[in-house]
């Protein structure tokens, strides 16, 4: 079924408690710590997690949130910026391969591969054409990922209100705390919403593997909303702790 951006939520339902969902995620980050440690100790598979949205959705708030108690031995985030020269110099996933996660690890994309047929595309920086060679490209590497080295890969749009983004920018001005965040090219990327919206919403669609779609006007909602199916997607491997196939011939008491 076709997902259409604009007709999906970007709150949380009116039902849910904020104290009582925070409560659920705080456990939900937990659990997520023995999930990831049972994952490390088997080395069979390993989680790549895409965060994407627009500017001020939570990409890392989300990351810090849900993955807090995971040691870093486990997890790491890459958070993919404008490409460097040499990354210019090659192809698109060039840069994007070397950060794929290895057996029994968790890796967050802050943004990702997806950024190539996003913001060159809504500058008109490629054309219609190479912006369906590169979708058939990152299909195919996600599902090299996902056959060829048990990657489990969940991506999440954050889908942020445009009105919801203007008061989280403004926030960036006005709060001393927040002053590190501002950026003036922000301001100049909001003015092209409907494109990006477009954009996003054509990736979506045209991606094999699912994308969650997170309503994320609310921290507190969005960082459950990806909690849960991380945790959901990580039990399915139903792990345990390996054990010795035989004792080893030594001396304990030495």
């Amino acid at each position: 079924m076709k997902i259409e951006l604009s007709k999906l939520s970007t709150k949380a339902p009116d039902t849910l408690k904020k104290s009582s969902i925070k409560n659920k995620t705080k456990a939900l980050a937990k659990e997520l710590k023995e999930l990831a440690s049972l994952m490390y100790a088997n080395k069979k598979h390993n989680l790549l997690v895409v965060l994407q949205g627009m500017d001020s959705s939570g990409k890392d708030g989300v990351s810090k949130a849900v993955f807090s108690y995971v040691s870093p031995t486990m997890a790491s985030a890459h958070s993919f910026k404008k490409p460097s020269e040499e990354e210019f110099s090659h192809d698109f996933l060039w840069r994007v391969h070397q950060h794929a996660p290895a057996k029994g690890s968790i890796k967050i994309f802050v943004r990702s591969h997806y950024e190539d047929i996003l913001i060159q595309r809504v500058h008109n920086w490629i054309d219609e054409d190479r912006v369906g060679v590169r979708i058939d490209a990152i299909n195919a590497f996600e599902t090299l990922l996902q056959k060829d080295n048990n990657t489990i890969v969940l991506k999440f749009f954050l889908q942020l209100s445009k009105e919801r983004q203007k008061e989280k920018l403004i926030e960036r001005i006005e709060r001393s705390d927040k002053n590190y965040k501002h950026n003036d090219g922000d301001w100049n990327e909001r003015k092209l919403w409907d494109k990006y919206m477009m954009a996003y919403e054509d990736a979506i669609n045209r991606s094999e593997i699912p994308w969650t779609i997170v309503p994320s006007d609310q921290n507190w909602y969005r960082n459950y909303v990806v909690a849960k199916k991380v945790v959901e997607e990580l039990k399915k491997l139903n792990l345990s702790y390996p054990v010795l196939e035989e004792k080893p011939n030594i001396d304990i008491n030495g």
